[in-house]
């Protein structure tokens, strides 16, 4: 039961009665619930600023897990583009020098990439640490085409490898007789007077001076383009011709026997055919 209250009134000198309104008693309560509420904002405002949850230091533990996988994922990233620039620099100064190729110009080495609006549909917007996430997504994207560009630039130098071989193995090296039997380079190529019909005439090839027999040997792989057997007492007589590639090609004329066919395959050092002294000649 309430205690009833008292008041002394002066006009009277008598004690009345304190009489309770419901609107003083509702001000009251109203006043006391704001403290209480104003108390309690203050104490969770200070619990969650100085203490955490138990969700909020599991979410704290992943971001610094997070953070250092990042971190790890960063100084990989480095290291990739230092081995992919040392990658580059030895394709265009050592492997391309080799192979006499051009350097791959700067503008394809660099592999622009596109934007990054392909990369934002993948992401949640909330993301605080998006364009971190984007800027990431960007730099590994440069890398595959910077790869793709490496990757592609290796097959070609493999292709000018194997193309250099053939070459190599190809190109007109070797004298076509042997020292041992050469008797003297009877006329070199240019300007002569024609031993039969005592004109002026561009010589176009190389005679080789050595007895009737001597093995002809070939001066570089290649097919036979030609094997022509003539009785004709003018112009190349029996002669072989050999297409090498790469556009090189050789012809032996004057021969007196030949010992390949047309369509045959051959190799550099590969008997031919003999010296002879047919069609257009003077002498073996």
């Amino acid at each position: 039961m309430a205690r009833i209250k008292y008041y002394y009134d002066t006009e009277t000198c008598k004690y009345e009665r304190v009489k309770v309104r419901t609107w003083d008693v509702f001000l009251n309560l109203l006043g006391f619930l704001s403290i209480a509420l104003l108390i309690a904002v203050g104490l969770l405002w200070g619990f969650t600023k100085y203490f955490e949850s138990p969700k909020e230091m599991v979410l704290r533990k992943e971001n610094e897990e997070l953070k250092l996988h990042y971190d790890i994922l960063d100084q990989e990233m480095e290291y990739v583009r230092a081995m992919l620039a040392n990658l580059q620099e030895r394709d265009d100064n050592v492997y391309r020098v080799i192979f006499e190729a051009e350097p791959i110009p700067s503008s394809i080495r660099k592999a622009g990439a596109g934007g990054s609006e392909k990369y934002k549909n993948l992401l949640d917007e909330s993301l605080l640490q998006e364009e971190l996430i984007l800027k990431d997504f960007k730099a590994i994207d440069l890398l595959k085409r910077q790869m793709y560009v490496q990757t592609k630039s290796y097959d070609d130098i493999i292709d000018l490898a194997l193309n250099k071989e053939k070459m190599m193995a190809a190109i007109p090296a070797i004298q076509p007789i042997t020292n041992k039997e050469l008797t003297r380079l009877a006329s070199g190529f240019g300007m002569r007077i024609h031993p039969i019909y005592k004109v002026k005439r561009l010589h176009t090839g190389l005679d080789f001076s050595a007895p009737r027999g001597t093995p002809i040997y070939a001066t570089g792989g290649g097919k036979v383009k030609k094997a022509v057997t003539s009785y004709r007492k003018t112009g190349y007589g029996n002669y072989i011709e050999i297409d090498h590639g790469f556009g090189y090609v050789t012809k032996y004329a004057h021969m007196q026997m030949l010992a390949v066919k047309k369509g045959q395959k051959v190799k550099r050092g590969d008997l031919i055919g003999y010296v002879g002294s047919t069609g257009g000649s003077t002498a073996p």
